[in-house]
């Protein structure tokens, strides 16, 4: 989990660089926060708005910086939460969250590319797409309790400093979103077999082998394509593991020759990567279940997958 900074500590150095030094931690929760890399930006840019936006005086008032950075942070993120529902009913086709590669792979020197390292999200099971996906049917006020205190380990006293509420209710709304946590996580299949099947699928897709497919998945599983009405993708999700292995051969012999497909950790866990021309198109993310594939989300909206190395 990510390094815990904020309401409990000690006077801070009000300084520059130890105000800066924030960035990272800021940037981590409100990605979690809001499932999305270029919204979480918005958040830290805001938040660091409002703190430079205060007079000398009041700067010097504050005892703790991380904490008031922190606070008004979720804060914004809270306030986010609550308008990005009528904005997803507004969205063209599914709303996946933001996938985000590892530290590795991130791009330096591409136009509009996040290149600073103080913007890349600290990569655990907490940032998987399974787990961001769970965090989006909370409501806002569950996820940001949760986040807050299960993640990141605030006390639920701090919690309710941050968001307004009493203590025992953030208890509550963190033990909702637990509840629905622990409902929707499959048993935990080895880092290294979820690799492997992710493998064996690329090459079944390869092949266009229906039956090969069809043997990775679970009867009941399902895939999700977010193309943002930017790239074509499936209007709604396809269900079942017959449809998934007829539209997956089918989506292959379409685009073959044309596309390339590469083996790379998805927000930490093993998935993949489509690329035309050195350029990324789609990315693929899976939850596995023991030996079988139960969700493929493709990521192809192109404002999402910035964060992704081309080439």
């Amino acid at each position: 989990m990510s390094t815990r900074s904020g309401p409990g500590g000690a006077r801070r150095d009000l300084g520059l660089d130890a105000v800066r030094s924030e960035r990272r931690q800021l940037i981590n929760l409100a990605y979690r926060l809001l499932g999305s890399l270029a919204d979480a930006e918005d958040a830290v840019q805001e938040t660091y708005a409002r703190w430079y936006g205060l007079s000398a005086q009041q700067r010097e008032a504050i005892e703790n910086p991380a904490a008031w950075l922190t606070t008004v942070a979720s804060r914004i993120c809270l306030d986010l939460l609550g308008s990005a529902r009528a904005r997803r009913e507004r969205y063209v086709g599914e709303w996946i969250p933001e996938p985000l590669p590892d530290p590795g792979e991130w791009p330096a020197g591409r136009p509009g590319a996040t290149a600073d390292p103080a913007d890349r999200v600290t990569l655990d099971e907490s940032v998987s797409m399974a787990f961001l996906v769970v965090l989006e049917s909370m409501t806002p006020a569950e996820r940001v309790a949760f986040i807050l205190h299960d993640v990141f380990g605030y006390s639920f006293a701090e919690v309710a400093g941050i968001v307004g509420r009493t203590p025992a209710a953030c208890r509550q709304l963190a033990s909702s979103a637990r509840r629905r946590v622990r409902a929707a996580q499959p048993p935990a299949t080895p880092t290294t077999r979820q690799a492997d099947i992710v493998r064996d699928f690329k090459q079944a897709w390869e092949a266009k082998d229906i039956t090969a497919i069809l043997g990775l998945l679970d009867p009941s599983a399902t895939v999700i394509a977010d193309g943002g009405g930017l790239a074509s993708a499936a209007p709604i999700p396809i269900e079942g593991a017959e449809q998934i292995a007829r539209y997956m051969a089918e989506l292959a012999a379409r685009t073959s020759g044309n596309v390339t497909m590469l083996e790379r950790a998805v927000n930490g866990q093993p998935g993949l990567v489509a690329q035309q021309g050195g350029i990324t198109v789609t990315v693929f993310a899976f939850d596995i279940s023991g030996d079988r594939i139960t969700h493929i989300w493709a990521v192809r909206n192109p404002e999402k997958l910035r964060p992704w190395t081309t080439g």
